[in-house]
């Protein structure tokens, strides 16, 4: 039992750091077991995400399940980026398979017209569109 306090003290001090250097930024489990390995603490992809979970269950961060085919994505929230009034859609490039944030008022209406006028309450943490990135047009 004394190895869970010890991970939510060094190793999760060290976890949130890290987080709160990435704001928007979605990062994997494997992109926190690299950071960790490079300052020392490794820490194994199942101890990482057991936390990363409890912390989307604090409300520190947010997960995305972007395709069922890639890893889950996890982005520090706690700054409160993610207010719940704000919509935040995404773009997946199909190229080269890069997520990018969608902040953009016209979203936001198209949100409002599907409750209104069709009775649908779109979830803009998973809602996501394809296409092709500029990098990659």
């Amino acid at each position: 039992m004394d190895a869970k306090p010890k991970y939510r003290t060094k190793q999760r001090k060290i976890l949130l750091e890290y987080l709160r250097r990435m704001p928007g930024v979605h990062i994997t489990v494997k992109d926190v077991c690299e950071y960790l390995e490079g300052q020392g603490t490794p820490v194994g992809q199942t101890t990482v995400y057991r936390q990363l979970e409890r912390m989307v269950d604090e409300g520190l961060v947010n997960k995305y399940i972007i395709d069922g085919i890639g890893p889950a994505c996890f982005e520090y929230i706690a700054d409160g980026e993610h207010d719940g009034a704000e919509v935040c859609f995404h773009c997946k490039c199909e190229k080269c398979g890069k997520l990018i944030h969608l902040h953009c008022d016209e979203m936001q209406e198209i949100q409002e017209h599907l409750l209104r006028e069709h009775a649908f309450q779109m979830d803009p943490l998973r809602t996501v569109f394809y296409g092709v990135c500029e990098e990659c047009m």
